[in-house]
């Protein structure tokens, strides 16, 4: 495993979870408890632990992008539903 990358995803997804900590600061419209960062934390997290088992264990570049890829947007999907019900699903309370 590379430990600069994994520095760096560490890094990126802190930066992420500060942004609505920063903004709850600033707005009002911006409302967010515990859990909801205890949740972003896992994802963002585990996106990033998963995304370095990725690239350093796959060798194919094509898989490795695919892999990624389909990672990042499974991220981004579970996020959307998180916020906004997209889907309206049970995991977002609807």
């Amino acid at each position: 495993m590379n430990k600069d990358r994994i520095r760096l995803f560490i890094l990126i997804s802190s930066i992420l979870l500060a942004l609505p900590l920063l903004a709850m600061e600033f707005s009002d419209e911006v409302v967010w408890e515990r859990m909801d960062f205890g949740v972003a934390a896992v994802l963002l997290f585990g996106t990033s632990l998963l995304l370095e088992l990725i690239l350093s264990k796959l060798k194919n570049k094509g898989l490795r992008i695919a892999l990624a890829v389909s990672l990042v947007l499974a991220l981004l999907l579970i996020w959307l539903e998180l916020t906004v019900g997209v889907f309206n699903s049970p995991i977002a309370g609807s």
